[in-house]
């Protein structure tokens, strides 16, 4: 059974089982100087429709103080800025699974409306068994969970694997229950706020998807039984600034 890896409903006072998962801030970035081994860098977001990905090595990517992800969605794009300083751990984890590709195609499997929108379950089941195995040490909280912010989810001390979730209101009692924010989104809000949430918390606690079946079967399962998910096309690193 996977170890699962959610954060709960305000109305629950204990930590739900899940699998190891606005601050909308203007960009002040044109200064900053590219990391010359990251190809071309932009200083601020791409235009929405005029996508740019970048494949920086895992050397450059550790050395970013930040990166701007652009996540393509069935209802359009939103681009989430990574901070290093906020997640030292998280931020270039979440960067090297989106440069595997590991979030490509993959379900918005738990969204619940004025809470969290939850993702990193991958559509390919070799895929999520593989990156499951990938934990990474736990940061320090430095930020709070407000809307906007975007936090990896956890079971635990030590569990932080691929999933994540956009905070859709300030959440700050998860601050307290070791949730760190690694990042926040820059743009697109509208379209974080318009995903799907009509099947509201997942089983066994709702009658949302399942996500050891999830884990399971990948995406032929949300296709069969929950068909109006929205889901990630493609999420690319778009941007990427150094330390210093």
């Amino acid at each position: 059974m996977a170890t699962r890896s959610v954060p709960p409903r305000p109305s629950r006072p204990t930590r739900l089982p899940s699998v190891a998962l606005p601050l909308t801030l203007a960009l002040t970035l044109a200064c900053v100087r590219p990391l010359a081994s990251a190809g071309t860098v932009t200083t601020g977001p791409l235009p929405l429709g005029e996508p740019a990905p970048l494949t920086p090595s895992d050397s450059a990517l550790a050395a970013a103080d930040s990166f701007l992800v652009r996540f393509g969605t069935t209802r359009g794009p939103f681009e989430v800025m990574v901070r290093r300083a906020w997640a030292p751990e998280g931020g270039p984890q979440l960067g090297r699974a989106v440069l595997d590709g590991y979030y490509d195609g993959g379900a918005f499997f738990r969204a619940l409306r004025g809470f969290v929108v939850q993702w990193g379950i991958a559509a390919d089941p070799a895929m999520t068994q593989r990156w499951m195995a990938r934990r990474i040490p736990d940061d320090a909280v430095t930020q709070s969970n407000h809307r906007g912010t975007v936090t990896f989810a956890s079971g635990g001390p030590g569990t932080r694997t691929v999933q994540l979730f956009v905070n859709l209101r300030d959440n700050p009692r998860l601050d307290a229950m070791g949730f760190p924010p690694v990042g926040e989104v820059v743009r697109g809000m509208d379209v974080v706020d318009a995903l799907h949430t009509g099947y509201g918390e997942g089983a066994p606690a709702g009658r949302g998807p399942s996500q050891d079946r999830l884990v399971a079967e990948g995406e032929r399962y949300l296709a069969a039984a929950f068909p109006l998910l929205d889901r990630i096309t493609t999420a690319r690193i778009v941007a990427l600034w150094p330390r210093g």
